[in-house]
Order: structure tokens, then C-alpha cells, then sequence
């Protein structure tokens, strides 16, 4: 008992100093000795710090995960800023950053804690601030994506079934009626195939603004198809590969990982000069990760300086919770990818 009560001596007046809250407890998880500034912000009785267990002084949102770090303490590890929640006299919280160490020889733990109650409070009102920020986005993306998706099914649907009709028609000239001369005859096929073009033209575009593949045959069919449709359209090879569980993502985030594809394919084909292109899909542990690659002329990255379809892809990505990086070198080619947790 002596050597507590020098211990207790010892650090008396830096417990009058501090504003910090600094308390001395027992390794039988009782208060021994607080100072000033603990007593006003808890708001108790000193004579009811004393007597009660210091955690029923505690939310109990937080006990367990206190209790259990409190064990290690016990055991030797330096406790350094563990937040948890307190409940006041007066029903109010306050939250508080620890630092704390255990004396074995006198069973007493020395712990110092800053109030963090406003700066928890600014970050519960900025987390607020941005779940409202992404419900919107998401809900902006999703209307558009709604808006594309009558787009592509009015082309597909209606156009491209009025321009079948009209060759149809042109072939039934050019088989029922004999009569033609050789040069008109020419025209009815040259007809013929310009209608064939312009419907296979409205269903490529229709699947480009709204890709229906994505809902009914996945993520890993749909790019798949786009690598091969960028390969017939622009003579580059595309390599297509795929190593993941595309159950773990939703649409939201496949539609992206989509649209992102999309978007760096199509820089491929004006801006690379590119001879080969690879799109990969890969799991590396904590994330999904999809890379574009192409080995054209590249360029060099200004991240202060990112073009509209870059900063597009960067606010897509940041909308799911990615990252988005852009790795590009002048005549080495240029890597765009992006990775979301699972």
C-alpha cells in the first residue's frame, strides 16, 4: 500500500495540469484516482466513480471490444489512442482517445485520455454528407442508365425493324420483278446491302448505349463481346481474360466496370496507334481489379490535367468506391485500371 500511495504522489501534479483526462484504476477494473478535468467532463460524483466498475461507465455499444482490449493491456500491450464511447452523468456521450499502460509490480494502470467528441461528430456529418452524395450519384447513373436503355430498345425495336422491313421490300423488287435493267438491277442490290449495314450498324449501336447483354448474360459475356466487336471494327487484336467471381458484384458496379472498358477501348482506337490490346479481370485478395492495356504510343499522364473521358472514369470509379489509376509512358503504352473492395 506505501508504494501506491508514492506512486499516486508522484504524478499528483500532472494530474492537476493536464486538461486531459487522466485516471490511475486497479487491475480490478476500479477507478483509484481521477483527475479534475475527468470529474467534470463525466460529470459524476467522485464517490460514484469509486464505487462503481468502470465499465458500466461505458456504452455499451463498446464494452465488449473494451473489456477484450483491456485484457491485453493486462498482458503487456501498450494500449495507444483506443477510442470508445462514455456515457455522462447527465445521459449525454463523450467520446475519448486512451493511452494507457499497466504497472504489473503495483497492479495499477496509468491512462490519459483526449476528448475527441467533436471530431467524431465531424466525421458522423461528413460520412452523412457523402452516403447522400452517393445515393444521388447512383441515382443519377441509374436514370441514365434507365433513359439509355429505352434509347437502345426504341433503336433496336423500332429502327432497326423499319429498315429490315425496307429490305425486304428491295429484295422482293429485285426477285419479282424481271424487267429491270441491268444498271437499276445493280442499284436494288447495292440497296439491298446498304440496309443490311445500316441494320447491323443500329443493333451495335444499340447494345453500345445500352448493353442488355450485361443483365442477362453477366459481366464476363459482355466484354467478352466487346473485345471481339473492337477487334472486327478497328483491326486490333483484343485479348479478353477473366479470373474472379462476378456473383460478388452487383449490377452497379459491373455497369461500370462496363462503361469504364468501354470508354478506354474507344481512346484506344483514336488516340493509341496501338497494334494489340488486353482487357483483364483479376481477384487479388481484397479487391476486383479490371486493366486495360495497350501497347500504342502512350502519352505523358498529367493528373492535373485529365481529359473529359479520363475524368469521367475517375468519378465512375469513385462512385463505387474504387480507384482508378492511369499508367501510361510516351511509347511504351498505357494502363488504365481500376479496383474496388470485395
Amino acid at each position: 500500500m506505501p508504494d501506491n500511495i508514492n506512486f499516486e504522489q508522484d504524478v499528483a501534479a500532472f494530474f492537476d495540469l493536464t486538461p486531459d483526462l487522466v485516471c490511475i484504476a486497479g487491475k480490478d477494473g476500479y477507478f483509484r484516482k481521477v483527475n479534475k478535468a475527468a470529474i467534470a467532463k463525466l460529470g459524476y460524483p467522485v464517490e460514484e466513480l469509486f464505487s462503481r466498475p468502470i465499465v458500466s461507465f461505458i456504452h455499451p455499444d463498446d464494452r465488449e471490444i473494451t473489456v477484450t482490449t483491456r485484457a491485453r493491456l493486462l498482458e503487456g500491450e501498450a494500449l495507444l489512442n483506443f477510442e470508445n464511447r462514455y456515457m455522462t452523468c447527465s445521459g449525454g456521450i463523450v467520446w475519448l482517445a486512451w493511452t494507457s499502460i499497466y504497472f504489473p509490480d503495483k497492479e495499477l494502470v496509468f491512462a490519459i485520455a483526449k476528448d475527441i467528441t467533436m471530431r467524431k461528430e465531424a466525421e458522423k456529418q461528413i460520412e452523412e454528407k457523402y452516403m447522400r452524395y452517393k445515393s444521388l450519384a447512383t441515382h443519377f447513373k441509374s436514370s441514365i442508365e434507365e433513359d439509355r436503355k429505352y434509347l437502345a430498345t426504341e433503336l433496336h425495336e423500332e429502327l432497326a425493324q423499319l429498315a429490315a422491313v425496307v429490305k425486304m421490300e428491295i429484295d422482293w423488287i429485285g426477285l419479282n420483278v424481271p424487267a429491270l435493267n441491268e444498271s437499276t438491277r445493280k442499284r436494288i442490290e447495292h440497296a439491298s446491302v446498304v440496309a443490311n449495314l445500316l441494320m447491323n450498324g443500329m443493333r451495335r449501336i444499340s447494345f453500345t448505349i445500352s448493353p442488355n447483354r450485361l443483365t442477362e448474360e453477366g459481366l464476363h459475356a459482355t466484354l467478352d463481346w466487346l473485345c471481339k466487336e473492337f477487334s472486327l471494327l478497328t483491326g486490333i487484336p483484343c485479348v479478353f481474360e477473366s479470373a474472379y467471381d462476378e456473383d460478388i458484384l452487383d449490377l452497379e458496379v459491373k455497369t461500370d466496370f462496363f462503361r469504364i472498358c468501354q470508354e478506354s477501348l474507344s481512346n484506344v482506337m483514336y488516340h493509341a496507334q496501338a497494334e494489340q490490346a488486353w482487357v483483364r479481370i483479376a481477384d487479388t485478395g481484397q479487391h476486383i481489379q479490371l486493366s486495360i492495356t495497350d501497347n500504342g504510343k502512350g502519352f505523358a499522364a498529367d493528373p492535373q490535367n485529365l481529359g473529359p473521358g479520363l475524368h469521367s472514369m475517375h468519378e465512375r470509379a469513385a462512385s463505387i468506391n474504387g480507384v482508378l489509376t492511369v499508367s501510361s509512358e510516351l511509347g511504351k503504352g498505357t494502363v488504365v485500371s481500376i479496383s474496388v473492395p470485395k
